[in-house]
């Protein structure tokens, strides 16, 4: 296994189960979590209009070295796993996945016409930006040079599809111990949630466990299936390195 504390990085784009996730490892009891912590820095240095952007920058640390040194720093509570939430769309600074050469990288993908109907949902408007796939590339690439070995990719469908192999084969491909508490939480909101959960998460406070997969393509405007189409191409990229899920 490997050395304690395992500091976790898992980079996804948006509306990706990525909350979900953060629940499922926030189960473990020897595991902290947190929440995007770039976001607020992101939202000053770009000024993109984002719903709550004001009330997010206003509730987080936003300068770029200071949130880098803390995601590097002492462990909430002492814990053994740190797991961290994070976007590759909001490094546009000089921070980079290149300054966490100790942690632990994954990748979270899912397919992009499902991710433009879930985002379009709750934001009228969606670039191939907003979503993050190219830059997912050019980090999973960066992680294999960091770590010399290759990279960790997970499928939001396969893991919706088979929670425990799935979980399980993360955390032992992680260096962590496998803990059946991830397969399910308790509902509601958390304090670790960023503000931002009242607007996007709404569905999430009330899970207890992974949702089954939705059947089917999704129905998506011309505009919006010309942002997909764009954003398949990284998908796919992504998609050649999905973990093999352990029997």
């Amino acid at each position: 296994m490997t050395s304690r504390p395992v500091r976790i990085a898992m980079w996804s784009g948006p509306r990706n189960i990525s909350t979900a996730m953060m629940r499922s490892f926030g189960s473990r009891s020897d595991c902290a979590v947190t929440d995007e912590p770039f976001y607020g820095a992101f939202l000053k240095k770009t000024g993109v209009r984002q719903p709550m952007a004001d009330q997010i920058i206003a509730s987080m640390d936003c300068d770029w070295t200071s949130v880098k040194g803390a995601m590097r720093g002492p462990v909430p509570e002492g814990r053994d796993v740190w797991y961290q939430k994070h976007m590759p769309h909001h490094m546009v600074d000089d921070v980079s996945i290149a300054d966490f050469p100790d942690h632990r990288h994954a990748f979270l993908i899912r397919d992009p016409d499902h991710v433009v109907a879930s985002y379009a949902a709750k934001r009228v408007e969606v670039t191939p930006d907003d979503l993050g796939y190219e830059r997912q590339v050019s980090y999973l690439d960066q992680a294999a040079q960091l770590t010399g070995e290759a990279p960790i990719v997970l499928d939001s469908a396969d893991i919706l599809q088979n929670p425990s192999g799935c979980l399980r084969s993360l955390c032992d491909a992680l260096g962590i111990a496998w803990d059946p508490a991830m397969l399910s939480w308790q509902p509601g909101a958390r304090p670790t949630d960023g503000i931002w959960a009242s607007h996007w998460y709404n569905r999430v406070v009330d899970t207890t466990t992974f949702a089954p997969p939705k059947d089917g393509k999704p129905t998506l405007t011309d505009a919006q299936q010309r942002v997909a189409d764009q954003c398949r191409k990284f998908y796919n990229q992504l998609s050649n390195y999905r973990l093999k899920i352990l029997g």
